[in-house]
């Protein structure tokens, strides 16, 4: 069965429309189905701006539905798959508050850092909600191990329809999240936020706490922790 969203059978007069190229400024026909059209005035390719994404952030059958989605879409479609990857974590933490806690500060961190660092902010800040996900919600004092967070973490995002390349990227960040031996942007970020968040825990409850400066990859982390070191220890 077709999405009734884009069964034509279902269309009103407003399914087609005229768009202002973002480029150069002519009209552009829109049918209201259509994810991106070129400009046949100066050749530019921009979104549907009437066309409604979120489906696409977790229906598997969004790439038969709508098409060769275009670069911009599948950011949008990977910001919006993000924002549930978030709520699906928090089902499998439970009532285990210290993961949830850590996972929203390694997000937090992962944030700052990617509007400095380059990287990838879905594969990085999915890899931070999930990267504590336990293999069995009930053991709440004991952290799993990295390894099956990441097999959890797969299984979440596969449920939700992510990309096999997303799901990979995830898997490795999360399996791999101790280690110092990638050098990948994302690797670095992602292993940052985690230091990042770790080190407010502690001085939240020890502001004299101290903390190695070189165990951060990025410059960009060493100065963070600075700063929370003279936020919470003065």
């Amino acid at each position: 069965m077709k999405c009734p969203g884009q069964d034509s059978r279902f269309w009103g007069k407003e399914a087609i429309f005229d768009a202002r190229c973002p480029e150069c400024g002519a009209m552009v026909e829109f049918f209201k189905d259509e994810p991106s059209r070129r400009c046949p005035k100066c050749g530019h390719k921009f979104v549907n701006p009437r066309m409604d994404f979120g489906c696409a952030a977790y229906c598997k059958y969004a790439d038969q539905c709508l098409g060769e989605l275009p670069p911009e879409l599948l950011a949008q479609r990977e910001h919006l798959l993000k924002d549930r990857v978030a709520i699906e974590a928090k089902k499998h933490y439970g009532r285990n508050f210290f993961a949830i806690n850590q996972a929203i500060r390694t997000a937090k961190f992962a944030e700052e850092l990617l509007r400095i660092e380059p990287g990838d902010p879905a594969v990085v800040l999915m890899a931070s909600h999930l990267h504590l996900v336990p293999s069995d919600p009930t053991e709440r004092n004991k952290e799993p191990t990295p390894e099956e967070s990441a097999e959890v973490a797969a299984r979440i995002l596969k449920n939700l329809s992510a990309r096999d390349e997303l799901v990979n990227e995830v898997y490795e960040l999360i399996r791999n999240r101790e280690s110092n031996d990638e050098l990948s942007s994302n690797h670095k970020i992602f292993h940052d936020a985690l230091l990042l968040a770790r080190l407010e825990a502690t001085l939240k409850k020890d502001p004299g706490a101290s903390y190695d400066e070189s165990a951060f990859l990025t410059e960009s982390a060493k100065n963070l922790a600075r700063n929370l070191k003279e936020t919470y220890g003065g």
